[in-house]
């Protein structure tokens, strides 16, 4: 009994392995694959409810154009503050060397080197190249949405079919295990990007609001910069906290200003993720740091920037599935979750901020 359990704990470690191994191999089928569940989780109440009142396929173009739209509208947001702030950068090169030289001078003087490997690599030029190496990044990014896209598109016609299919298995324990898994993973996941939206938001109008107060350059930008990478949990915030201080220091070139931007916007981002957005959450999308940060990390290794976006509903997803069956229902517990009353929505926390 003992050898048959720990041959089927191992079987089911190296089918993990073969699995992950596979996402990281073929990335640009499993990428889009995985988002396009994540939309169709997202998408589904709209498509269900037109469905019912129009014929499927029109009810599937209106959906799909709902998405476009949002898509578009998100994308050129983006891409007007990101493209504004990146123009700036360029066009004052030469003002941010200048700058760059001035400190490792002045650090000089007390003591700290910054010269050799460090004044080697990180650099305006280095910053140019990387601004430069994230816009090519973004023109890879309309053939995977692509791809996405086509995924929704048979995944939305195939929703009811595939319920059919589950409810027909003749393995009731999995057939209950998949139907409530995925509802309730759909739940949650639709909960999760209405919180993070809110939190987003907030979040941009506050950057904004300080950088209106202090009269920095580029306030709308900053605000939505915030607004969009505050969708990835803890890389995002850390880019958008970064970037508006660089600025304040070329605009002011006043350490005491800088750092205490630097402060105000740490205060923003901890008060709205550590204090707002669990509160708002509850304890369904409640999920350990550590749990969220391994999230974050793992899948942009595996998958880069799409990977730290998609890191922490994939989590959701797993941690949702694991306690639909009591042999692995002490994951999601191990990892913060707890069971409320059986059958619940709420009953799985998976423990404080996403992001």
């Amino acid at each position: 009994m003992m050898t048959d359990h720990v041959l089927r704990i191992s079987a089911s470690i190296l089918a993990l392995l073969a699995v992950l191994a596979a996402a990281s191999i073929a990335v640009t089928v499993f990428a889009p694959m995985a988002f396009a569940l994540f939309l169709i989780a997202l998408v589904w109440p709209l498509q269900r409810g037109l469905q019912a009142r129009l014929p499927r396929l029109v009810a599937l173009a209106l959906t799909i154009t709902a998405i476009i739209v949002a898509f578009l509208g998100f994308a050129a947001l983006a891409a007007w503050a990101f493209g504004r702030v990146a123009q700036w950068f360029i066009a004052d090169a030469g003002r941010l060397q200048s700058l760059y030289d001035r400190t490792t001078a002045w650090l000089g003087e007390y003591g700290i080197v910054v010269d050799g490997v460090w004044s080697e690599h990180f650099n305006v030029g280095w910053l140019m190249r990387t601004a430069q190496g994230l816009t090519g990044r973004v023109n890879t990014t309309v053939s995977f949405w692509v791809v996405a896209l086509v995924y929704v598109i048979l995944g939305l016609l195939e929703v009811d079919e595939a319920a059919r299919r589950i409810a027909a298995l003749d393995r009731p324990g999995l057939a209950r295990v998949l139907v409530g898994g995925t509802a309730e993973t759909a739940v949650k996941l639709r909960r999760f990007m209405l919180v993070r939206t809110a939190m987003s938001l907030i979040t941009g109008l506050l950057v904004w609001a300080l950088a209106v107060a202090i009269g920095l350059r580029f306030a709308a930008e900053w605000g939505v910069i915030a607004f969009v990478l505050n969708y990835i949990p803890f890389v995002g915030p850390l880019i958008a906290t970064v970037f508006p201080t660089i600025f304040t220091l070329v605009q002011f070139e006043s350490w005491s200003m800088t750092a205490g931007v630097f402060i105000c916007l740490n205060l923003i981002q901890f008060v709205v993720g550590s204090a707002i957005e669990p509160r708002v959450s509850g304890s369904a999308l409640a999920m350990s740091p550590f749990v969220v940060l391994f999230a974050v990390f793992f899948w942009m290794y595996l998958w880069g920037l799409a990977g730290a976006f998609i890191g922490v509903p994939i989590m959701i997803t797993v941690l949702t599935f694991c306690d639909q069956h009591p042999e692995t229902r002490w994951i999601p517990g191990l990892l913060g979750s707890l069971n409320l009353k059986p059958g619940s929505v709420e009953r799985t926390g998976v423990v404080s901020r996403t992001g």
